[in-house]
């Protein structure tokens, strides 16, 4: 039987800004694919591969102004939206690369202050005047991902179309899910990407193996081979 992977969208993203710094959408793509494929060989043999599974949510495209500058900002065109719909765009020609979209909240979203910024408000050591643009953030919040990811799991466990999961995240959440694979005889697979992970995340998977290379030079191998 195949091999499923699927990707926490988000963690995959910031792991590969700390372990490469910034690349195009498209040798952003290209890596993640091969990541994967060298996820399939194994030391019994390379094994098949179902599908892998890319759980993100669409950029925010909502327009706001900044509380401090009263700037208007429409974050649709902002650098991280142009790059995160390009990266999606260009995961769509990957050979068997499924995206699963969540939502972003966007009816939740709020301004908040730099968490050093409000310790030094609140030791007297700035004042609200003193603020600038840059002290804020808009925070949205993902919706469906961790779900999507969880439903995904449990229906391909219990409909037994794969053996083995490869989970490329770090998030201890995925712990149910994981134990639910296990019980059932599924081989499941935990890549944090060199992340330092959860002791109880550790204890219910079958095994932890980070394939993506910690430096730029080796090559992950021919992301033209099949599957």
């Amino acid at each position: 039987m195949p091999t499923a992977i699927l990707i926490d969208g988000g963690f995959f993203l910031r792991r590969y800004r700390h372990l490469r710094g910034h690349a195009t959408p498209s040798e952003v793509a290209k890596e993640l694919h091969r990541m994967c494929l060298e996820h399939l060989k194994q030391a019994d043999g390379r094994r098949q591969l179902y599908r892998i599974f890319y759980y993100d949510c669409p950029p925010l495209t909502k327009k706001v102004h900044n509380p401090v500058s009263h700037q208007a900002i429409d974050f649709a065109k902002s650098d991280l939206a142009i790059w995160r719909t390009e990266f999606h765009e260009a995961l769509k020609s990957q050979r068997k690369v499924a995206l699963r979209m969540g939502v972003i909240n966007e009816a939740s979203g709020h301004w908040a202050l730099k968490p050093t910024k409000l310790k030094e408000l609140l030791r007297g050591s700035l004042q609200l005047t003193d603020l600038t643009a840059a002290d804020v953030t808009y925070e949205a919040h993902q919706k469906g991902v961790d779900m999507r990811i969880g439903l995904d799991i449990a229906s391909m466990t219990f409909k037994k179309q794969v053996d083995q999961i490869i989970l490329v995240s770090g998030d201890s959440d995925f712990v149910p899910a994981a134990k639910l694979a296990r019980r059932e005889g599924v081989d499941f697979i935990l890549d944090p990407m060199w992340a330092q992970i959860r002791a109880d995340l550790n204890e219910h998977v079958d095994g932890i193996k980070c394939v993506f290379p910690k430096s730029p030079s080796p090559s992950l191998g021919d992301p033209s081979a099949g599957e």
